[in-house]
């Protein structure tokens, strides 16, 4: 399912392998998110183009709407959204808790030991989402890579709420495991280990859900709101400790610098709003330095594309990028559009921005492959 094919002698990066129904996936990889089915602006041809091996779907908002039985009965996610490459489907626990995290709505929420229980925020029904009913909507889905269901805390929490939070993610994950089996999953199915900035409830965490054993494991709670700095330091202590023989995933991570800095410490998978959420307002990601890339300090830069210096620059964002928007389009047209907001701005912004990312990741495996990283 998982293989190492090269480790680094330098740090502890490694590029690898991972199988999966609807294909073989290197790693380290990016995954660029299809919320609800869709990258932003984006189809599926364009997400090929820029080399995309697999996309990120997620099973609360999918299970809200259209709903998993209407997914199903087009034939699982893959026909659904047309993509025949690799889909990971998140568990839903990310969403309740970020629905819990608004002052507004959170009184809307509830944990028990049972289940997340909350109202969807556009029209106030009910729903009960356990770890059960999130492994049978994502066999639904038919996701290649499944979540179990987990319970974040945001950032910062005392420890007295972590150590629940580690305790309910631990059961959850019993449970999604014995589901899975029961509805005879064959698909990849993920732990996500929490535990905060605590070193011992990370390592109690990595421990349980080992015990419990799953095809790959995540590490949560480290994009919700703590220092970077404390997000390196339990990666160099919790990473050492994790399977070597299977995949690692670092959920909501990150800047490039920061999946860099993971990748050096024995990350093999990421995801991230930042490269569409940054297109759409207006920053476009360019690399400073062509050929070393990442391996000097500011590496690349964020281009702010409405800044009227840009009104009469007629070079591409990035010669030396080649994906379809540096290859047609001029910075002055990129600019017009942003400015007078035009529909076509965040298709193109968007293509760049995951080219962007997705070279990243392509560079850094060339340099692991080649013993400089």
């Amino acid at each position: 399912m998982f293989r190492v094919i090269k480790k680094s002698k330098k740090s502890r990066a490694r590029a690898g392998v991972l199988k999966t129904p609807h294909g073989e996936i290197k790693t380290p990889v990016f995954m660029p998110i299809a919320t609800r089915a869709a990258v932003k602006s984006l189809n599926p041809e364009e997400l090929k183009e820029i080399g995309a091996e697999i996309v990120l779907s997620n099973t609360y908002h999918l299970m809200l709407r259209p709903g998993a039985r209407v997914i199903k009965k087009a034939g699982g996610l893959h026909r659904f959204m047309n993509w025949s490459g690799p889909i990971l489907t998140d568990s839903g626990g990310y969403q309740v808790f970020s629905l819990a995290r608004r002052e507004a709505i959170s009184q809307n929420v509830k944990i028990t030991s049972q289940a997340a229980i909350f109202q969807d925020p556009v029209d106030g029904n009910k729903y009960v989402l356990t770890p059960e009913k999130s492994i049978a909507i994502q066999k639904d889905l038919d996701s290649d890579v499944m979540m179990v269901l987990d319970w974040c805390v945001a950032y910062p929490a005392n420890k007295k709420e972590i150590e629940k939070s580690v305790k309910l993610t631990t059961d959850w994950a019993k449970r999604g495991k014995v589901q899975s089996s029961k509805l005879k999953v064959k698909n990849l199915l993920f732990g996500i280990v929490q535990g905060g900035v605590f070193k011992d409830l990370r390592q109690k965490s990595w421990k349980d859900l080992k015990n419990i054993g799953f095809d790959g494991y995540a590490i949560g709670g480290l994009a919700v709101g703590e220092p970077v700095k404390k997000m390196y330091e339990i990666l160099d202590y919790l990473l050492p400790q994790m399977d070597e023989n299977k995949p690692r995933y670092l959920m909501g991570v990150g800047y490039p610098e920061q999946i860099v800095e993971a990748v050096k410490r024995g990350v093999d998978m990421f995801d991230c709003v930042i490269p569409t959420r940054h297109a759409r307002h207006g920053e476009m990601f360019k690399f400073k330095i062509q050929n070393s890339k990442f391996k000097t300090g500011g590496f690349y830069e964020l281009i702010q594309i409405g800044k009227a210096k840009f009104k009469n620059d007629f070079q591409p964002m990035d010669k030396d990028c080649f994906c379809y928007t540096c290859r047609n389009f001029s910075r002055a047209y990129l600019h017009h559009l942003y400015k007078t907001n035009e529909l076509l701005y965040h298709r193109l912004a968007t293509i760049h921005n995951l080219k962007f990312y997705l070279d990243l990741m392509a560079e850094i495996r060339k340099t692991i492959i080649s013993e400089r990283f």
